[in-house]
């Protein structure tokens, strides 16, 4: 059965500025842009904002989006009321938004919101923390109260950045209402960082993890597996877990290198000077570095589907042999039912190797579209369709 949604209110062309992106693990949190783009913006790995210059939001301009979230939220709740449903945002209702093109983007994404119920809200861009502290703590202060709803802050930010902020200054901010930080730490190996034009060092990664640690704010810390490439993966590897077993943030978070075609990077792959690790390489990376974390007690997450081994995740260090238990088995497989694995994987078919024995017939099928691959191109067409079906997610 069709609603008829009608008009609200308040109208339906309220709407706030919302970013490009934001962590796989806020997909179900309300989206706030703060600052737009990034101010850095020179890593050579990174495909986001290379067209974009960098710009500050007042704090009044954000206040402003927050106030009419708030309305929007009191609108979404009206409308519940008129359809029955006493205020709450079912099923039902976020539907009905959904499907009537009286609501633009801005009631939708705050319908689901409400809809999830994480309370959750996740700042965009990519550096908060370049806001002035007494400007960050006003936005916040005035996020919390305007919107009760919220339980969890969360942002994105640089480590070159947090090392400029005090103690203080981030526990004002933690006290205003931000509960964990985002940071790219990608590698802890200096001369990597310094070849992908991070603009900071592993020295800089630990002060600032510390600052972020002792203010009482939450850490997630991200690597970024096969960064190194087949010449540095090693150092990559070892030199980054030291950093973290100096910093033991709440969470190490894995992503893997891919380079699509707009990327800076893609020029050193051109003309041979970088070379990125196969999976079966990148598999090994990630068992040294894993082996590597030794009196920490963060949380390990593979939470991308870009991740060759999504189990590759549990609490340190009581999950440490788990963690080499999955990378074990992975490797343990034959040629064949690892690149089995890898196009179902890449694919978004599998989850596990488990899975591999799991489904007998989806296991087929990706064996005789391997084996058409191979007739018409070789090996080096299943990976070339391997890749193509990962650089999706990009």
């Amino acid at each position: 059965m069709r609603i008829n949604v009608g008009r609200t209110t308040l109208g339906t062309n309220l709407t706030f500025e919302q970013g490009p992106i934001r962590p796989p693990n806020e997909a179900k949190s309300l989206l706030l842009r703060i600052t737009r783009n990034c101010p850095w913006n020179q890593c050579l790995f990174c495909p986001l904002y290379k067209k974009s210059r960098f710009s500050l939001r007042t704090a009044e301009e954000i206040k402003e989006d927050i106030q009419t979230i708030k309305d929007i939220v009191r609108d979404i709740e009206s409308l519940s009321e008129r359809l029955g449903f006493s205020g709450k945002v079912t099923e039902q209702v976020t539907s009905a938004i959904l499907s009537s093109p009286n609501y633009n983007m801005a009631y939708r994404s705050v319908a689901i919101w409400l809809f999830y119920g994480t309370g959750g809200c996740f700042l965009q861009d990519a550096d908060n923390l370049v806001m002035k502290t007494n400007d960050l703590v006003e936005v916040l202060s005035f996020l919390r109260k305007m919107i009760p709803q919220i339980t969890r802050v969360t942002t994105y930010s640089r480590s070159r950045t947090i090392i400029r902020k005090s103690v203080e200054s981030l526990r004002a901010i933690r006290e205003a209402g931000l509960d964990r930080v985002h940071v790219g730490l990608e590698s802890g190996y200096d001369p990597l960082l310094k070849l992908m034009k991070k603009g900071v060092t592993g020295i800089q990664h630990i002060e600032a993890g510390a600052k972020v640690m002792e203010s009482g704010m939450e850490l997630s810390e991200y690597v970024i597996s096969g960064l190194g490439g087949r010449e540095l993966w090693k150092e990559h590897s070892v030199e980054t877990a030291k950093v973290l077993n100096q910093i033991n943030p709440h969470f190490i978070r894995l992503r893997s290198l891919r380079i699509p075609g707009k990327v800076p990077l893609t020029e050193k792959v051109k003309n041979g000077e970088f070379k990125m690790q196969s999976d079966d390489m990148l598999a090994e990376e990630i068992r040294l570095f894993i082996s590597s974390l030794n009196g920490i007690t963060s949380r390990v997450s593979s939470d991308h589907i870009m991740n060759l081994l999504e189990e590759v995740e549990g609490k340190l260090p009581e999950d440490k042999g788990r963690m080499l238990d999955v990378i074990g088995k992975y490797q343990s497989l034959s040629d064949s039912q690892r690149i089995i694995y890898r196009l179902g994987r890449r694919g978004g078919a599998y989850r596990s190797t488990d899975d591999l024995r799991s489904d007998t017939t989806l296991y087929q099928k990706i064996e005789r579209l391997i084996k058409e691959l191979e007739e018409k191109g070789g090996r080096d067409a299943v990976e070339n369709f391997i890749t193509e079906l990962a650089d999706q997610y990009i």
